[in-house]
């Protein structure tokens, strides 16, 4: 498995039921995904790292609710409840995630007037995480992915997988989705045409 490495992405406190933008079973996953690191000789964990007052958040928009969309510099943009802010709770990795194997931790979000789904790319589509450039250089070239939440960041990061050159799988049994409008079925099939393996 040298060339495999399993990519846990935003398993935190908001996303989990009870937080801030909580994703229905969310929690449900955690000893599936505990039982992923075990396996896995490589792990990489992600973390939505919001600032206070973030673009992406509708309460930084007067008169907007979570969930309306807006135009950025970017392209569209779903305005979100505050969540994963820095040092919050909310931010946390869930409390019964046996995460300390993980060889890295990928922030994202971090820009205050940038979004950010992908593991790979903040939402303006150039700013790079640099997660491909760690996954080359330790000669990793097929990602599993699992976690929260699976029709945005999960989504969007295994097509960006196969978009730099790797093999991505995602198990769905271990991520949970939002289904905004449909989403969940959208980007599953976005996935699979793309050449994501959906297990």
């Amino acid at each position: 498995m040298a060339k495999d490495a399993l990519i846990v992405v935003d398993m935190q406190n908001d996303f989990c039921p009870g937080g801030a933008l909580g994703v229905d079973g969310g929690h449900e996953i955690v000893p599936i995904i505990n039982k992923l690191i075990q396996r896995f000789d490589r792990v990489v964990l992600t973390q939505d790292w919001h600032t206070q007052g973030h673009s992406s958040f509708a309460s930084s928009h007067p008169g907007k609710a979570p969930f309306e969309t807006i135009m950025m510099p970017y392209g569209e943009q779903v305005l979100w409840p505050d969540h994963c802010i820095q040092g919050s709770a909310g931010a946390e990795f869930h409390p019964d995630l046996v995460w300390t194997k993980a060889e890295l931790v990928v922030r994202k979000g971090f820009h205050p007037h940038i979004d950010s789904y992908s593991t790979f790319y903040e939402n303006d589509r150039k700013t790079p995480t640099g997660l491909a450039g760690y996954l080359r250089e330790r000669g990793i070239t097929n990602v599993t992915f699992a976690g929260l939440a699976t029709d945005y960041c999960v989504a969007y990061s295994a097509l960006d997988a196969i978009e730099h050159g790797f093999t991505a799988e995602v198990l769905l049994d271990a991520c949970r989705g939002i289904d905004l409008g449909g989403s969940l079925a959208a980007m599953t099939a976005k996935m699979r045409k793309a050449g994501v393996v959906l297990v």
